[in-house]
């Protein structure tokens, strides 16, 4: 118990240690230069005045403190700008009196300045954590287990204050299996969440409704093109579409079925090697057709150990300085034996290297690994899930 507590006191302390590590080790700095202007200003010749410098101190707090630190400062200052008048008997003197009531309306200034600055702050907190909660409700995260299969999500948005834009992915359990769908809306940012949102809530009503994918891509054709009128302005009208890619893995079958509607293909990694999934993309939809039969079923071979690394055109459209494109596949390729989410966090951090650290659009990514038979992740989802049906109370089967 000793030890613990022992442990608890120097969390504690270290609590304390770091906010005064970033704020207050910085105001030795002002401190320090109000100290030597000061000493300065009186070993200097009488005819030689520093005084007024020290509205250097105040100025630099404000630029790491805030409103009450600075007026602290700037108070220092004026007492040292008085106490040296006082030192040489001139602290009524008109030239003196002057130097510290400009100082004084400096420092009131500068700790205007520290207030506006705090509440836009306060204001751009609030935003963020706005945008943090649509993302959640619009942008659920994908579950790190979709039966045998493993689950990694990315999204860089292009706008700085944005957590969301115009990409959109969603995945959801069927049957003996997992549908999965990643889109990209014409746009970028905020303008195109209103597209994105209509997306996602029509895949999660509609993805256990239809048998096939082409029938799904129907569905959803029809719920784009009923609603997405709504969403454009009349110089874009008729020009607003998502490209969209539907992804239906069984659990025991490696043969994976998809539907591309106008959406780059996935890259399927083996152990040192990525390959584009052959595809036979139909229209995006808003543009596309509400019949199954205009919608292509491609289907190959996801096998246990492999990974399916799904994107948007944020990724591979992204430039560097020169106006080169991003290598995607030559560089996923260099990753193919990691997990998917060390899988993501290299690409992440490969791709914002070569762009400068900013993207030019949204760029979403998922990362899927078909887990080997007998993997330690599948025996204990068995286990889970036979404890769950030995739970389960016994009650009718719903109709469908």
């Amino acid at each position: 118990m000793v030890q613990g507590r022992g442990v608890a006191a120097r969390q504690r302390f270290a609590g304390l240690w770091q906010p005064w590590q970033s704020s207050h080790a910085l105001l030795l700095i002002p401190l320090v230069l109000i100290v030597v202007i000061t000493v300065v200003d009186l070993l200097v010749p009488a005819d030689v005045h520093l005084g007024p410098l020290l509205v250097i101190a105040p100025a630099i707090t404000a630029s790491f403190a805030g409103p009450r630190l600075t007026g602290v400062v700037g108070g220092l200052a004026v007492a040292a700008q008085a106490f040296i008048g006082w030192h040489f008997g001139v602290l009524f003197s008109r030239n003196v009196m002057v130097q510290i009531l400009a100082l004084a309306v400096l420092s009131f200034l500068i700790v205007c300045f520290c207030v506006v600055r705090e509440r836009r702050r306060k204001e751009l907190d609030q935003v963020r954590s706005v945008a943090e909660a649509a993302q959640h409700v619009l942008l659920w995260p994908l579950p790190e287990q979709l039966g045998p299969l493993q689950v990694a999500c990315l999204y860089l948005a292009a706008e700085d204050e944005a957590q969301i834009g115009g990409d959109l992915y969603a995945a959801t359990r069927i049957d003996g299996g997992a549908r999965v769908m990643i889109g990209d809306v014409r746009g970028k940012g905020l303008d195109a969440i209103g597209e994105a949102a209509l997306l996602l809530g029509a895949f999660r009503e509609a993805a256990h409704k239809h048998v096939t994918l082409p029938e799904l891509a129907a569905g959803l054709e029809q719920s784009v093109t009923h609603y997405l009128p709504d969403f454009e302005r009349e110089e874009e009208a008729g020009e607003r579409f998502v490209t969209t890619l539907l992804l239906e893995i069984p659990d025991a079958d490696p043969l994976t079925r998809m539907t591309s509607c106008g959406h780059p293909p996935p890259l399927l990694l083996h152990p040192g090697d990525a390959d584009p999934v052959p595809v036979h993309p139909a229209p995006p939809l808003g543009v596309g057709s509400t019949r199954p039969e205009d919608y292509t079923l491609d289907v190959f071979s996801f096998e246990p150990g492999d990974t399916l690394l799904l994107y948007t055109d944020g990724v591979i459209e992204a430039r560097d300085a020169h106006g080169a494109f991003y290598p995607f596949t030559q560089r996923a390729a260099q990753w193919t034996d990691h997990s998917p989410e060390n899988l993501l966090h290299h690409l992440r951090r490969d791709l914002l290297a070569h762009v400068g650290g900013r993207l030019a659009d949204d760029a979403a990514l998922i990362a899927i690994r078909r887990t080997p038979p007998g993997h330690p992740g599948r025996r204990h989802r068995r286990a889970l899930h036979a404890d769950a049906i030995h739970h389960r109370p016994q009650t009718a089967a719903p109709s469908r």
